[in-house]
């Protein structure tokens, strides 16, 4: 029988009747999809082809016989956090009541293999809500009402500036937009090309395709630049007016996130953007991390994601934010698992906007589950079932087998 939720919680298993439930095991997958040709890309300005993608599938069983489900951060290094879960995480939690999320997991996670604590984060809160007849997002939803459809903006935009690569083009950037469009998205993020540091290219030789792009768009469809840190704050300064007048809805991570000036820098980006917003902190693993971004308001929204911070960590980062005025939206770069549990965690909070939906060639995004989780008109619909609402297909790890190494390879037409 499903159980009422105490009203105006202050935690989300505040009033939840822990289960006599214990850890039997902890077991890793990693899965991997060699892209084809055709569907490789162009990194950024890393000068980089993506030609594999990989999942990190972490599953916790227990004496009851429900088993959990999560996700990490493959850019934590899968080898890495395989090992960490076997050496470290496992002989912690076996014999554990998933029930002790907070204490077991919350706020754990880290770089390299202490990136598997993120998933295993989020396959607690998995079990939790499969023995308590719960969706996890009506466990999170602490005093809000939740919304289990979500607006999704497309994310992509990856191209190259290289006259001879094989890869998209900056007209590319048109075509994708109008695309998008087309297939029911109101949002569309990209990118600004591989080339700016080795090629020379000018925000002159870039700005056009922005008003190309609105042209073809209209105005009522929402436009995003993602920097990725990569531009200098000069540069910045010179496209925010652009950005201002063609109506952008966010800047997304305009130039570099660490150092003693970072802040102050961002500040000053912010001042030249009078209504276009300015987001970041999807690498960041907790409250504390993101803590003076927000106090002193050098975002407007925070884009942190359960695969980084696991789930606990991560609904208390969205909450910090709600109470600092600060919209959050998921960064959501990876593939279904991920995707499901910032669905979850969004759906729960009161700061909720647009949900990130990688549009790069991944079988990963829609292929894992038993009934397939996709984006219809762009929105997504989270399962009513109890936990993640989700069930991982047979056979995977022989359909995918894992390929190590690293997912990205130096291009080879760019200069040295």
């Amino acid at each position: 029988m499903t159980p009422d939720l105490p009203k105006n919680r202050a935690h989300p298993l505040e009033g939840i009747e822990r289960e006599d439930i214990q850890i039997t095991d902890i077991k890793v997958t990693l899965l991997s999809y060699r892209l084809k040709p055709e569907e490789q890309w162009a990194d950024g300005d890393e000068n980089v082809v993506i030609w594999k993608t990989t999942t990190v599938l972490i599953e916790i069983f227990t004496d009851v016989g429900i088993v959990g489900i999560g996700g990490s951060s493959r850019y934590k290094g899968p080898e890495k956090m395989k090992e960490y879960v076997e050496k470290v995480i496992k002989p912690i939690l076996i014999g554990k009541n998933p029930f002790d999320v907070e204490f077991l997991s919350g706020g754990l996670t880290g770089h390299g293999g202490r990136g598997a604590w993120a998933g295993v984060d989020i396959a607690l809160w998995d079990i939790i809500g499969k023995a308590k007849g719960l969706p996890v997002y009506k466990l999170l939803a602490t005093d809000v009402e939740p919304e289990t459809r979500l607006r999704v903006y497309a994310s992509g935009g990856e191209f190259s500036w290289r006259r001879d690569s094989p890869f998209d083009g900056p007209e590319s950037l048109i075509e994708k937009a109008v695309r998008h469009k087309e297939n029911g998205y109101t949002a569309f993020k990209f990118r600004m090309g591989g080339g700016f540091r080795k090629l020379g290219i000018q925000l002159g030789d870039y700005i056009p395709y922005l008003y190309k792009i609105r042209e073809a768009v209209g105005p009522d469809f929402d436009l995003i630049q993602e920097a990725n840190c990569r531009w200098s704050l000069e540069q910045c300064l010179e496209i925010c007016p652009v950005l201002e007048e063609l109506n952008f809805l966010w800047f997304e991570e305009p130039t570099n996130k660490r150092g003693d000036e970072a802040i102050d820098n961002y500040l000053k980006i912010k001042e030249a953007l009078p209504t276009v917003m300015i987001s970041g902190g999807e690498s960041r693993i907790n409250r504390y991390d993101l803590m003076e971004w927000v106090d002193r308001g050098a975002y407007d929204i925070v884009q942190h994601a359960c695969d980084d911070a696991g789930m606990t960590e991560a609904w208390y980062m969205a909450r910090m934010a709600h109470t600092r005025g600060k919209y959050f939206c998921a960064h959501n770069w990876q593939g279904g698992l991920v995707t499901i549990a910032n669905a979850h965690l969004m759906a729960a909070v009161p700061n909720r906007f647009l949900l990130e939906s990688n549009m790069t060639p991944n079988p990963f995004k829609e292929g894992l589950f038993k009934e397939r989780l996709a984006v219809e008109n762009g929105y997504l619909d989270i399962p009513d079932k109890p936990g993640l609402g989700v069930e991982m297909r047979e056979g995977l790890a022989e359909e995918y087998p894992y390929i190590p190494g690293p997912w990205n390879l130096p291009d080879p037409g760019m200069p040295k």
